[in-house]
């Protein structure tokens, strides 16, 4: 479980390609401090499972289902990405519960300058509009954002400076993808509604005690 403050901007040294898999070498050295094989690193917030590590790099595999349900697959070396550790127990929750699990692929839609900040709008999957309210959070190449305007095919944020200087956010240009995940709780109360509307409705007692 991540909460999308990004920790560190990494860089894509090497990626080397199985077919319908991939494995990629990403410098780190933040991320790398504490890193084991087994442990777990989102890189542009896709959790993914650390197999290497050597000289502030670690390295890991991308199977097909992450290739096709993510941007990463489009990223080659020199590819600049977010990197942020699990959050422990113990530590703050700066932004919001993230699983590292991508709901789909958006572009970079527009960029709108102010002094110091930039409006950014980014085009939605179709099925996730629902998912995404004004206001709510969600998460952009692993970085937990707060929506400031949702549409049916669209949503804004607002970036503030330490966002555009430490993330990829700052150098994305419209067209470019960006990796998608739902706020979680948004997608539990969903299911659980749906699945209370499908049971049957209650059967009910009789004047007489029998079930009329």
């Amino acid at each position: 479980m991540f909460t999308g403050i990004v920790e560190e901007l990494g860089e894509i040294v090497g990626i080397e390609s199985a077919g319908d898999s991939a494995k990629l070498t990403i410098h780190g050295p933040l991320v790398t401090q504490d890193a084991v094989h087994g442990a777990s690193i989102a890189v542009n917030g896709v959790c993914l499972t650390v197999v290497d590590v050597k000289d502030e790099t670690f390295t890991a595999d991308a199977v097909k289902e992450t290739l096709d349900r993510s941007a990463l697959g489009a990223l080659g070396p020199g590819a600049r990405v977010n990197l942020e550790r699990p959050v422990r127990l113990q530590d703050r929750l700066g932004g919001h519960l993230v699983q590292g699990h991508v709901d789909g692929v958006g572009r970079v839609v527009s960029r709108e300058p102010g002094e110091r900040w930039e409006l950014v709008t980014v085009s939605l999957p179709p099925g996730l509009s629902r998912y995404v309210v004004d206001k709510g959070s969600i998460t952009v190449d692993g970085i937990s954002l707060t929506v400031v305007e949702a549409g049916d095919d669209a949503f804004s944020v607002a970036l503030i400076p330490t966002t555009l200087a430490l993330t990829t956010l700052g150098h994305k240009a419209p067209g470019d993808p960006v990796n998608l995940e739902v706020d979680v709780v948004a997608k539990y109360v969903e299911r659980m509604l749906g699945a209370r509307a499908a049971e049957p409705a209650p059967e009910t007692a009789g004047p007489a005690g029998g079930v009329s």
